[in-house]
């Protein structure tokens, strides 16, 4: 599923999806695509809607990851449960067949297979992904009983009934699917899971303690990333051994930079002399001028940040000049723009 708005995201969100803003080096629905690869999944059908026109130039087919590839835009936002029941037309599979289902934000180290396996021996109509995390306000809950059966599902609430929430990766049943209502807004959070609960449908939870992140704004995208450089989580599609940091071959760094933190600097960037990059994103073709800090930071494809720019926790946009400032990421993140 990869048809959000990105608001979270802005103002990196300007000029693409998030599904194609770069972590490690790799456009972060790549991660995705290897992942479902890795499971022994061979066609994927990505389900699109802002910025629909962007994927398939940069994506294909899919034959690099050995996945065919099917591309799904949706006229206006479906929500997920319309999402999904909208994509559901391009699946070749039979009632019983599992669907795996991906948000389309998510880097997670957790095991599609034993997902799976555990989908078909339970019998399962719905599985889902399961983690534990300290402040579940922000998430959707789902406590589940001893034997991992889902008891309930309540959507961010000020009160989370557990710490364990829905972590995005789906296994529905293909009939399930067809029972979903078309051609409206839907959500599975909100509406599909507690009428499928209320109704006493087989809905489970596969709970692990694997890697797993959100990467929904522009800080998170920098940890994500940063955690892919330095090996706290693997891709298939991230082939560097774990470092301090990766740099393009094709990037022109002065020897008197500093590149740390495991920050990523992407194709053609050139970063000036006596500058600090620290756990942050610098996209393809980006300038960072001389004397400039990046710290915790994502500069955009094509974005000029200084000479002399302090950039802490802050966002510039894909083309956007930043020429004398001090970033700060809330900041960035209300007025939609660069720092």
């Amino acid at each position: 599923m990869a048809g959000g708005l990105g608001t979270r995201m802005l103002p990196l969100t300007v000029h693409r999806p998030k599904h194609l803003l770069p972590v490690g080096g790799v456009p972060f629905v790549v991660h995705q695509l290897a992942k479902l690869s890795a499971a022994g999944i061979e066609r994927v059908v990505l389900a699109t809607s802002y910025y629909a026109d962007q994927f398939q130039p940069m994506l294909g087919d899919g034959s690099a990851w050995g996945l065919e590839l099917v591309y799904v835009r949706e006229a206006e936002p479906l929500g997920t449960g319309g999402a999904i029941r909208n994509a559901a037309r391009h699946l070749l599979s039979v009632a019983a067949d599992p669907v795996v289902i991906l948000n389309g934000d998510i880097l997670s180290g957790h095991s599609i297979s034993d997902q799976l396996i555990s989908h078909r021996s339970h019998d399962a109509e719905v599985t889902l992904h399961l983690v534990e995390v300290d402040d579940a306000t922000a998430y959707g809950c789902v406590p589940t009983d001893t034997g991992g059966a889902v008891t309930a599902f309540v959507e961010k609430s000020e009160t989370p009934a557990s710490r364990q929430i829905n972590a995005g990766c789906y296994i529905f049943a293909r009939g399930v699917i067809e029972e979903m209502p078309a051609g409206r807004v839907l959500s599975v959070e909100r509406e599909a899971f507690p009428s499928m609960l209320a109704e006493g449908r087989r809905v489970r939870g596969y709970a692990e303690a694997a890697y797993w992140r959100d990467v929904g704004t522009p800080s998170a995208l920098c940890q994500a990333s940063a955690d892919l450089v330095l090996g706290r989580v693997s891709s298939s599609a991230y082939a560097a051994e774990p470092a301090d940091r990766w740099i393009s071959e094709t990037a022109e760094v002065d020897q008197s930079a500093v590149i740390t933190g495991g920050s990523s600097i992407g194709a053609g960037a050139v970063i000036g002399a006596a500058t600090l990059v620290e756990g942050s994103v610098v996209d393809s073709g980006a300038r960072i001028g001389e004397g400039t800090q990046a710290v915790d930071s994502v500069v955009g494809e094509g974005a000029s940040v200084g000479p002399g720019v302090v950039l802490h926790n802050g966002a510039v946009a894909d083309g956007d000049r930043v020429t004398n400032a001090k970033g700060s990421l809330q900041a960035n993140r209300r007025r939609g723009t660069s720092a």
